[in-house]
């Protein structure tokens, strides 16, 4: 059975005070996403390269975040688009798979406006829970990203 893809989608914007160059860093380097993003990642900057973000590190492998999802396409400096799979308390769709496109627009020279928007939504009451869920979380990760360029890296704690 497939499900129906809803036209919803989620879109988060902010403006980081970083050049372009430096946010794209921190959104396609392993490196980079460890100062905003989580504690650990596997990312390889190509078509099909994984980019596996790892906000658990201590949960069994397989939960432990977006475990096997992929880069879609990318413009350099300007796009990035990948899968993303679902949190594992919604074990039911857990490996269902959205997607998710970042645009990269400079402002100024040191100014980035960094646009998300999160697509492929099926219709269904898991899915209802699953858009909630992202829809916070997407926000809280755009604050991050913004307060890395003006405190600095985050913090992770010891267990991720």
């Amino acid at each position: 059975m497939s499900a129906v893809v809803s036209p919803r989608m989620i879109v988060k914007e902010t403006v980081v005070p970083a050049p372009r160059a430096a946010v794209w860093e921190a959104w396609t380097t392993r490196e980079g996403i460890r100062t905003f993003l989580a504690p650990e990642a596997r990312v390889e900057l190509r078509f099909r390269g994984p980019f596996e973000i790892h906000f658990d590190r201590d949960a069994p492998a397989g939960s432990q975040g977006s475990e096997g999802m992929t880069i879609l396409s990318y413009l350099p400096e300007e796009m990035l688009s990948f899968t993303w799979n679902n949190p594992p308390e919604l074990a039911e769709i857990r490996h269902e798979t959205t997607f998710v496109v970042v645009q990269f627009m400079a402002v100024s020279p040191g100014e980035t406006r960094v646009k998300l928007t999160h697509l492929g939504w099926p219709e269904g009451a898991i899915w209802d829970r699953s858009f909630a869920y992202f829809d916070r979380a997407w926000g809280v990760v755009m604050d991050r990203l913004r307060r890395r360029f003006i405190d600095g890296p985050f913090g992770w704690r010891a267990n991720g």
